[in-house]
């Protein structure tokens, strides 16, 4: 079901973008980047945080990590990461295929501005085995363009 809505958000959002589906899993930053042929900074993760009271999701880099200081500075508050049974009820996928993608109820969505090192970027496709390619420009309009600065890159 996640990857059926997955597929109708972008049908209606974004025709043009094709949900791939690999018999391959894509359920890591690093299955994903061997999949796809790619770095794994350029698997776009999607981390459900909440922060104080406020649910919302970040869309930050594959090989990033969720910085402390730079995300309380960020969102206002300390962040903390949700287990699955909430990620699951915010964003209707499985860890593992978590998306900006087919949510059920609109969230505040942010991008971290790890990724504007990349031009392509492939997010998860709401399963472990989809995804979606598409320019890190064409997230931010999808995501609604909010930009923070809240991960640490690797070393």
């Amino acid at each position: 079901m996640s990857l059926q809505s997955v597929q109708t958000d972008l049908a209606a959002r974004a025709p043009d973008l094709t949900v791939m589906v690999t018999d391959q899993s894509t359920a890591t930053v690093q299955l994903a980047a061997d999949v796809h042929g790619v770095e794994p900074g350029q698997i776009a993760k999607t981390l459900c945080i909440r922060v104080k009271d406020e649910e919302v999701l970040l869309v930050t880099r594959g090989d990033a990590r969720l910085d402390n200081q730079k995300s309380k500075s960020a969102f206002g508050g300390r962040p903390r990461m949700l287990g699955p049974e909430d990620v699951l009820r915010l964003t209707s996928h499985q860890v593992g295929g978590v998306c900006p993608f087919g949510l059920p109820a609109p969230l505040p969505i942010y991008l971290d501005t790890s990724l504007k090192i990349y031009d392509l970027v492939i997010p998860a496709g709401g399963d472990t085995h989809a995804s979606v390619k598409l320019t890190v420009d064409r997230l931010a309009d999808l995501c609604g363009n909010r930009w923070v600065d809240a991960c640490q890159l690797p070393a």
